[in-house]
């Protein structure tokens, strides 16, 4: 029996929300995360990190991000509004990605911190790289962190993944990327 094949996870935290007077799942965009979500989008077409499925939290913030990220992705992939990503632990995150079907060589997760951040952590285990000293001191608005996953999503577990990239990209002209 062959090895499931490796797969790619990429965890996107919200762009910057707004604070008015209503409940926490119906927090919109601040004009900051208007500005930074297209360039999340822009960030992952051109470093070739172009999900196969998306998995969204139902916030409205993080459905905000993603449309506005889709429109600079250069691609229309299968999105699953996920009411149990918002505030889901690190533990139910990780069942939630684990149950994904086989097919899917990337998956993008569009989540909250600290939940991100705490699953970032979780995966990525003990190896030391510059990327995962990064997470650990900071998840920004509308950071994104590309884990390898050598044994496929139903092997998903803590320390089973490799964070290879994290980048936050901004949107406002002549920032670049804020590491």
């Amino acid at each position: 029996m062959t090895a499931p094949a490796p797969v790619r996870l990429v965890v996107l935290r919200h762009a910057k929300s707004a604070w008015p007077d209503v409940p926490d799942a119906d927090r919109p965009l601040a004009e900051r995360g208007r500005a930074d979500a297209p360039a999340a989008g822009r960030w992952l077409r051109e470093h070739g990190v172009v999900p196969d499925l998306v998995v969204c939290s139902t916030a409205v913030r993080t459905r905000q991000t993603w449309e506005l990220a889709l429109t600079e992705l250069g691609a229309d992939p299968e999105v699953v509004f996920e009411p149990r990503a918002y505030r889901a632990e690190a533990e139910e995150l990780v069942e939630l990605l684990s149950a994904l079907p086989a097919g899917t060589g990337t998956a993008l997760l569009v989540g909250h911190r600290p939940e991100v951040q705490d699953l970032v952590l979780m995966l990525a285990g003990e190896r030391e790289s510059e990327p995962l000293a990064r997470v650990r001191e900071k998840y920004p608005t509308v950071g994104i962190a590309v884990l390898q996953v050598p044994g496929g999503w139903s092997r998903l577990a803590a320390g089973t993944a490799e964070l290879t990239e994290f980048a936050v990209p901004r949107g406002t002209p002549g920032t670049g990327l804020d590491h």
